[in-house]
């Protein structure tokens, strides 16, 4: 179904068949019929006014009202008696037969001609935010080449099946989501996440459609078919993004809705009363009524808001931020104060050894001993034992005996001589002697103190920690700087919590607690600050986030949790994009706001100086409604230029 143009009555052609299938001949044939009006109307104005031909010169201006003005008043006259609505086709249409009708053929074909041309200009940027949507599906290749019996065969993306191995040489985009099983490359994947720094990637790694494979050879395993990979559904929200309207947005569409009926009563006014109250000329105050109705269409009002929210979420969604509907573009710049969840969020959530102190042994053998127990754990905190030790490249050991002690940690023997890897409470139940001031002082920044040692005492201390993500203090102070406050909210210990808030800057925090918690906390600091915006996983923190008035998902280029239960979702790991985000709703909506005051006082200061016959209707046309669309238009393209403002670093 074809979408309504708010208030013009006009139908927006952003879903139409013809321009979904054929945008260039659609433009082509338009851009043609104005080409032969705007011929034919010159030629008009030459026999009229230089050669003084009235009757060719009304043929031509005849000629040039039926080309340009077929399709207006055909749109007109089906609003009227379908839909019960005066459109501004509509008003147009009895504009151009008036003028005509009172010997101003020049002017009525104007009229037609130049609303031609501003409808055109309204429906190319109709056209232009579709097209948006159909760049980011072509980023995706129509073909992947796949491995089937042994041979290379290139198939469109359609009918390649889950499962089936792809193969992406240097230079190639990567047709599917998918898992690497050989290869190893850099991949660049700013079309989805906005990112400017290649990834790399190898075997075990998932890629995704449409990034891009710099220099390596791949060979990746479909996961997701054509219709169900993560392009594709960035696709869908955005197009479902551009359908949803702002508040502004639909209280324009009420003032729209009362707004024609009213100028068209008033028009009937001007050129009634005059002539049969105070018996003035007909001709000339039916001119002004003409003029009036023409100068106060509200196309460029109606448009004024939803082309600058359109290019808005398109704009953002180019930049790895998924915006999913102007509702989010207006709130996102009442929030007040940003609760973020600390896991996954302001740290990576991803555990790395910092410390190894050693009480008489070489690190080395206290990393030695720990990472040979903890290699035989699943543990999180194991995982990041071992990894530190195959980083230093210590060579393991054999452990007999092993055993995982729940809750606790894990024993097992190396050498025949038993070793004990684990917390605090397992050594106190050991009886062994522990450096507890040199573990309370890791613990108060934060860390975990893993101890390592035997049944009598302990032998060394690890200190693991999740990894604050390098944009975080950077983000929190440029949210301070533009006067937002920020919280952290968290179910780690209080401990942790504390040390972690005093690292990044967040003066408030609230630790320990169940996301049952996390909501209770959202719905007091809405009572408090009104709008709070929530910034999470989406995961854990989904109840959190519907809770808030805008919940934003971080990394959902990995979730498809984040994209389903998130109003703004954050392509990547990137905490920058918050401040982006901040300066693209506050720059659209003083964009609105430049467009609705600019519609508003030109068609007012024309409808005014229409009284006392100032304004042609020509002018009207040029000025009131082409050029005012046209100027609204150019504003909305300008919200394309922002990027973020915080510089990114990298490991």
């Amino acid at each position: 179904m074809p979408e309504q143009h708010d208030g013009c009555g006009r139908e927006c052609t952003i879903c139409d068949e013809e321009r979904e299938s054929q945008p260039r001949i659609w433009a082509g044939r338009k851009i043609l019929l104005i080409s032969i009006s705007a011929a034919l109307l010159l030629t008009g104005l030459i026999f009229e006014f230089i050669l003084k031909r009235r009757f060719e010169a009304e043929i031509l201006f005849i000629s040039t009202a039926v080309i340009s003005g077929y399709e207006i008043a055909r749109e007109g006259l089906s609003s009227l008696l379908f839909r019960r609505r005066l459109s501004i086709d509509f008003l147009i249409t009895i504009a151009a037969v008036g003028s005509f009708f009172i010997g101003h053929g020049e002017e009525g074909a104007s009229v037609v001609f130049l609303f031609y041309i501003a409808e055109f200009l309204e429906e190319y940027a109709a056209e232009r935010a579709r097209r948006s949507i159909a760049s980011l599906m072509e980023l995706a290749p129509e073909e992947a080449t796949v491995k089937r019996e042994g041979r290379e065969v290139k198939v469109p993306v359609q009918e390649v099946d889950v499962g089936e191995t792809v193969i992406v040489r240097p230079g190639e985009k990567i047709p599917l989501d998918g898992e690497v099983i050989r290869g190893i490359s850099s991949v660049n994947q700013a079309p989805i996440t906005g990112e400017s720094t290649p990834v790399t990637k190898q075997v075990g790694d998932v890629v995704y459609a449409g990034t891009i494979n710099n220099e390596g050879f791949l060979e990746i395993r479909v996961t997701k078919r054509s219709s169900e990979t993560l392009l594709s559904k960035i696709v869908k929200l955005v197009e479902e993004a551009q359908k949803m309207k702002s508040p502004t947005e639909r209280f324009i569409d009420r003032f729209s809705k009362y707004y024609t009926p009213s100028v068209i009563f008033l028009a009937v006014c001007v050129a009634t009363i005059p002539t049969f109250v105070f018996g003035m000329p007909f001709k000339e105050w039916f001119y002004r009524a003409l003029v009036l109705l023409v100068v106060s269409c509200p196309c460029a009002l109606a448009i004024s808001t939803p082309v600058a929210m359109v290019s808005g979420i398109t704009s953002a969604a180019k930049n790895g931020v998924l915006i999913k509907g102007s509702t989010y573009v207006e709130e996102i710049n009442k929030v007040r104060v940003f609760a973020f969840d600390k896991t996954g969020t302001l740290t990576e959530g991803r555990l790395e050894v910092t410390d190894i102190i050693s009480l008489g042994h070489p690190e080395d053998d206290i990393l030695r001993i720990a990472a040979s127990l903890e290699a035989l754990s699943e543990h999180p905190i194991a995982k990041a034992i071992t990894e530190k030790a195959k980083e230093k490249g210590v060579k393991l050991m054999m452990v007999d005996n092993f055993k995982a002690i729940a809750g606790k940690g894990v024993t097992g023997e190396i050498g025949g001589v038993p070793y004990y890897v684990g917390s605090r409470r397992l050594f106190e139940e050991l009886s062994a002697d522990f450096p507890d001031k040199e573990a309370r002082l890791l613990e108060n920044e934060g860390k975990t103190v893993i101890f390592v040692g035997n049944q009598g005492k302990v032998i060394g201390l690890i200190a693991v920690m999740d990894r604050i993500r390098d944009t975080t203090v950077l983000t929190m102070n440029e949210l301070r700087r533009r006067g937002v406050k920020t919280i952290m909210i968290t179910g780690d210990n209080e401990r942790t919590a504390r040390a972690i808030a005093e690292k990044i800057g967040i003066a408030e925090y609230h630790a320990e607690l169940l996301p049952e918690d996390k909501v209770n906390i959202i719905a007091k600091l809405s009572d408090k600050y009104g709008y709070v915006a929530m910034v999470g996983d989406g995961v854990n923190d989904a109840p959190a986030l519907a809770r808030a008035n805008v919940g934003i998902a971080m990394g959902a280029i990995g979730s498809d949790v984040s994209l389903e239960t998130a109003d703004i979702a954050l392509m990547q790991d990137d905490l920058s994009k918050l401040p982006y985000l901040i300066e693209l709703s506050g720059k659209t909506l003083e964009i609105v706001k430049e467009n609705v005051i600019a519609s508003i006082l030109i068609k007012g200061s024309f409808a005014v100086l229409a009284f006392p016959g100032l304004i042609t209707l020509w002018l009207a046309v040029a000025v009131g409604d082409m050029g005012l669309s046209l100027a609204v238009i150019l504003n909305a393209m300008r919200l394309s230029l922002i990027k973020s403002s915080i510089p990114q670093t990298k490991d």
